[in-house]
């Protein structure tokens, strides 16, 4: 059983997310938004990371802008976090979620200058990518079918006010780890053996 399974990061996550934004809304005084200030506080707000607070480019992987905004990235990660807890020791597993978020966060520093970026989307697109490419590679089966499918639901999430680039960029480095890892480890080989008995021998 991979280490991660035992420790259970998804559920630390899940909840870490969830308390900061209770945190954000009771400060902002809205439980079904967070107030402007708090992502200004807490956001990977452009100017300020240009300005040497790069600890933003960390927090914003926490903040989230409304009650629906964490409800569905939370119900993702649920769904692909327990998939890569299946697949990656502990190390890999924190490995991708944090790498691929602040890839992510990196990325639309650079396109998106002047503006204030949150949300966990990026980490778990890099944990969808990692998970879905992993599995293919491990069984030594092509993995066009992985980046059709993880093109298709980068389209589906793409939308007014997405940040598409943060997305594009933890998907891609989930799915740069995962190949990596996948083909880093040897398949497992069982063997099965028979015995027949005769009373004539």
């Amino acid at each position: 059983m991979p280490s991660s399974q035992k420790f259970k990061p998804t559920y630390i996550l899940i909840a870490l997310n969830i308390a900061f934004y209770v945190y954000t809304s009771a400060a902002g005084g809205d439980a079904l938004n967070t107030h402007l200030n708090m992502l200004w506080n807490y956001g990977q707000v452009s100017s300020l990371v240009f300005q040497g607070e790069i600890w933003r480019l960390f927090t914003s992987m926490f903040v989230h802008a409304d009650i629906a905004h964490i409800a569905g990235n939370m119900l993702f990660l649920f769904i692909f976090g327990l998939r890569g807890e299946e697949m990656f020791s502990l190390p890999e597993y924190l490995s991708i979620y944090f790498l691929g978020g602040l890839t992510g966060n990196l990325i639309s520093l650079v396109l998106l200058p002047g503006s204030i970026s949150v949300g966990a989307s990026g980490a778990i697109f890099a944990m969808f990518g990692a998970a879905i490419i992993y599995a293919r590679r491990s069984f030594r089966q092509s993995i066009i079918g992985a980046l059709i499918y993880a093109f298709f639901l980068l389209v589906l999430s793409s939308g007014a006010g997405v940040n598409n680039f943060a997305h594009i960029g933890g998907l891609v480095t989930g799915l740069v780890i995962g190949y990596l890892l996948a083909t880093r480890r040897k398949p497992e080989v069982r063997y099965t053996v028979n015995y027949s008995y005769s009373p004539f021998l």
